[in-house]
C-alpha cells in the first residue's frame, strides 16, 4: 500500500513537473500574430472565459483554455481589462496576460482647439481614426439630445481641450466627454462671477466668452476686450464685432469682411441688432470665460488693433477715430 502511494506520489510530481514545463513554455512562446502588429479590441465587463474567446475571435489566441488556465495558475483572472490593445507579432501569452492586467491600452487623443466652431469640431472627429464613427449624418439637434443637452444649437457648447481615449471610443462619447466638461467648468465660473454683470444666465455669459475669444490675439487683453464689451451692452450700444458678423454670413464669408457686409442684417450681425447674438459663434476656453465674468474695470467703450495682436483702447469717439488713423490708415 505504501509502496502504491510513493507511487502514484512519484507520477504526480512528475506529471506536475512536465505540466509546468508545457505551460511554461506555451507562456513564453511568442504567438506569432500576421501581420507584424494587430489590434485587439475587449469588451467591457468580460469575464475571463470570454476574453479568452474574444483573443480566439480575433485570430490572436488557436484556442481559449491554455491562456484560460495560465491566467487561473498566476491569479491574474480578476484583474484584466477591457479596451482597445496594440500587440506586437512576437507577443507571447504570457506577455499578453500582464498588458490585459496593467490595462496598457492603445489610447487615441483628439485636440479640440479654443475659437474653433462645432462644425471643425465634428470634421476633427470624422478624421480621427481611433474614433468610432456614429453621428455622420445627424442634425445638431439630434446629437444634443443623444448626449442628454437641452439646447438645440451645439455651438459653444463644449470645451476645447486635449482628450484621450480607448481607440474606438465612439464620436458621440467624446462629444458628452466635452460637453460635461463644459456645464461643469461653466457652472463653476459662474458662480464665482463678478457681481453688476449684465447677464441674466450663464449661457449668457458663454456667448459673450465666444465673442472674447475670437477678438482677443493677446491673452493678457482679454479682460480688458470683456470690459469694452459689457460697456456697450450697459448703455444700449451695439458690440458692432466682426467675428459675428463673419460667424453669420456663414459659407458666404470667402476669407474677407467687407463694408457692405456689416450691413446685411443677420441673426449674428452685432452692426444691425443691439445686444448678444442669439448663441456662442465658437468654441471658448476657460480664460475667455473668466474674462467674461470677470473683466476689467475700464471705461474704454472702443478698441483697434494695431497691426502686431494687441489693440489699442479708447474711452471716447474721437480719441478711437485718432487710434485707427495711427494704427489702421497709418496716418
Amino acid at each position: 500500500m505504501i509502496k502504491q502511494i510513493k507511487k502514484w506520489l512519484v507520477l504526480s510530481i512528475i506529471g506536475a513537473i512536465i505540466l509546468c514545463g508545457w505551460l511554461t513554455y506555451y507562456a513564453i512562446s511568442p504567438l506569432k500574430l500576421q501581420p507584424n502588429s494587430q489590434e485587439i479590441n475587449i469588451q467591457s465587463g468580460s469575464g475571463l472565459k470570454s476574453i479568452a474567446n474574444q483573443l480566439v475571435a480575433q485570430g490572436v489566441l488557436k484556442e481559449p483554455w491554455r491562456f484560460i488556465l495560465l491566467a487561473k495558475l498566476l491569479q491574474k483572472e480578476q484583474y484584466l481589462q477591457a479596451g482597445s490593445y496594440t500587440l506586437n507579432k512576437n507577443i507571447s501569452p504570457y506577455q499578453l496576460l500582464l498588458s490585459l492586467n496593467h490595462g496598457k491600452t492603445t489610447q487615441g487623443s483628439i485636440t479640440f482647439i479654443e475659437g474653433r466652431t462645432f462644425e471643425q469640431m465634428r470634421q476633427k472627429l470624422a478624421v480621427n481614426d481611433a474614433v468610432k464613427q456614429s453621428i455622420a449624418g445627424l442634425s445638431e439637434s439630434e446629437i444634443l439630445k443623444l448626449i442628454g443637452s437641452p439646447y438645440s444649437v451645439a455651438e459653444g457648447l463644449f470645451f476645447p481641450d486635449t482628450f484621450y481615449f480607448d481607440r474606438n471610443t465612439t464620436d458621440i462619447d467624446l462629444l458628452k466627454i466635452s460637453y460635461n466638461a463644459m456645464q461643469s467648468k461653466l457652472e463653476k465660473a459662474w458662480q464665482g462671477r463678478d457681481q453688476g454683470l449684465p447677464y441674466k444666465t450663464s449661457y449668457q455669459a458663454l456667448i459673450m466668452a465666444s465673442i472674447i475669444e475670437k477678438e482677443t490675439g493677446k491673452a493678457s487683453e482679454r479682460p480688458m476686450i470683456a470690459g469694452v464689451f459689457l460697456n456697450r451692452l450697459r448703455i444700449g450700444m451695439r458690440l458692432q464685432t466682426d467675428p459675428t458678423v463673419i460667424y453669420g454670413m456663414g459659407i458666404r464669408f470667402d476669407g474677407n469682411i467687407r463694408k457692405k457686409d456689416l450691413s446685411v442684417d443677420t441673426p449674428y450681425n452685432t452692426y444691425t441688432r443691439s445686444g448678444l447674438p442669439p448663441t456662442p459663434i465658437a468654441m471658448p476656453g476657460l480664460a475667455a470665460i473668466e474674462a467674461a465674468l470677470h473683466p476689467a474695470n475700464t471705461k474704454a467703450l472702443y478698441f483697434v488693433g494695431k497691426g502686431d495682436g494687441s489693440h489699442a483702447f479708447s474711452n471716447s469717439l474721437d480719441e478711437h477715430n485718432r487710434a485707427v488713423a495711427k494704427y489702421q490708415l497709418k496716418k
